[in-house]
């Protein structure tokens, strides 16, 4: 038997998934995985129907931010996976997260905080330790204070996209909260300072 065309499923499956149609646009994305287990456009799709079966608002809005970066970056497929395996992206998600206890959060599907800076201390090479973590797991912060710690990391360390989009992730959470409008001005500041190098 033939395979299906990976263009023909990829456009029914986007076709479905901007209709809001989750449910058929995630069969169908596994339909395509089944005939092309690498193919990361049927990768990304499945994250985002999971994500729009709880925040369709949220999914449409990364199904729309994935599409530009695709046509402008190489590494569109890395950004969308670093971006979907590191975080609840959901806003619903964020703060479900932000508000469970520390029981429900050990029993999430990835490593705490401190784990997180104990895993990049060990290694000693930040830049490797931290694409290690980002590919193999999500870090899972359990209060505001961790997130407001965590971006400031990322930004100290040059991480500036990943930073900027947990930062916009958060700041729907609190939006007029000073911590979060203190690190959207040091993540300014330092590409101020980094763009005249």
């Amino acid at each position: 038997m033939a395979k299906i065309s990976l263009n023909t499923l990829l456009t029914r499956a986007e076709e479905q998934f901007t209709s809001g149609k989750y449910e058929n646009a995630l069969r169908t994305y596994g339909l395509l995985l089944t005939e092309y287990p690498e193919d990361s456009d049927a990768q990304i799709g499945i994250y985002l129907c999971d994500i729009g079966l709880e925040s369709a608002e949220e999914a449409q809005a990364l199904f729309d931010y994935y599409q530009i970066i695709k046509n402008e970056q190489d590494d569109a497929q890395e950004v969308m996976v670093n971006l979907l395996a590191t975080l609840d992206v959901s806003q619903g998600q964020v703060a479900e997260l932000l508000n469970s206890n520390e029981d429900k959060a050990e029993h999430k599907d990835g490593i705490g905080y401190e784990d997180f800076l104990k895993f990049i201390d060990e290694r000693g090479d930040f830049k490797r330790a931290f694409e290690d973590i980002m590919f193999s797991t999500r870090v899972i912060l359990k209060n505001k204070e961790e997130y407001v710690l965590f971006v400031t990391f990322l930004i100290d360390k040059g991480q500036i996209e990943l930073a900027t989009q947990f930062l916009d992730t958060l700041s729907n959470s609190f939006a007029n909260d000073q911590e979060i409008y203190a690190l959207y001005h040091k993540l300014k500041k330092y590409e101020e300072t980094h763009s005249k190098k």
